[in-house]
């Protein structure tokens, strides 16, 4: 007998550099004012919802809105640097334009979502997915049963929808990853489930 334990993924607010599609990787930016209304908007999404903790990033942008999150929902909240952006390396503060621009060849590569290429300074996708999944299973095995909140970033919950849906590292991603969305996944021993993905209801009326 075994207990599933279910995983709701939230990527954080957002920030000036997502506005302008510069990269973060593990910059340490903060949210800006549209990112800090989203985040607000999340405990009232989600009080219902029979969340046990919430766990995050410890870069300040996935921090300012998890706090946003568990501080009015009486939530504990904790820091786990393996639910961090993926390192871009070189190309971190770049934006995707300069990117292409200024080195082509890079871009191409970069582009074609190869496993084991890597920037100077940056993770693979591969070296990037082993981590991701080895914090998000380290977390699962300590709240067996549990609900949590799990605050991340983009390349995070690509990593766990690809998990998921058993989607190929280089293959073409069609799916969203919007900031402060919500998103729903089951673990069980036989791995991860997605119930539901880009939950955006509670961020429609901030667009108004």
């Amino acid at each position: 007998m075994f207990e599933a334990t279910r995983i709701v993924a939230i990527r954080h607010g957002q920030t000036a550099w997502n506005a302008e599609f510069r990269l973060q990787g593990q910059i340490d930016i903060p949210l800006d004012r549209v990112g800090q209304r989203q985040a607000a908007s999340l405990a009232d999404a989600l009080r219902d919802e029979g969340l046990s903790a919430v766990i995050a990033s410890d870069l300040g942008r996935a921090w300012q809105t998890a706090q946003a999150l568990a501080a009015p929902l009486g939530l504990p909240l904790s820091a786990d640097p393996g639910l961090r952006e993926r390192c871009f390396g070189v190309l971190e503060g770049q934006t995707r334009q300069q990117i292409d621009q200024q080195s082509p060849e890079l871009a191409r590569r970069w582009h074609s979502r190869d496993p084991d290429f890597a920037p100077e300074g940056a993770e693979s996708l591969r070296v990037f997915y082993a981590r991701t999944i080895a914090a998000v299973e380290g977390l699962v095995a300590a709240h067996t049963g549990r609900t949590i909140a799990l605050v991340s970033h983009g390349g995070v919950l690509d990593c766990l929808y690809r998990a998921a849906t058993r989607t190929a590292l280089d293959a073409p991603r069609s799916w969203t990853l919007g900031n402060a969305a919500i998103n729903r996944l089951l673990h069980t021993p036989q791995g991860f489930t997605l119930v539901g993905w880009h939950d955006a209801g509670h961020l429609e009326a901030l667009e108004h």
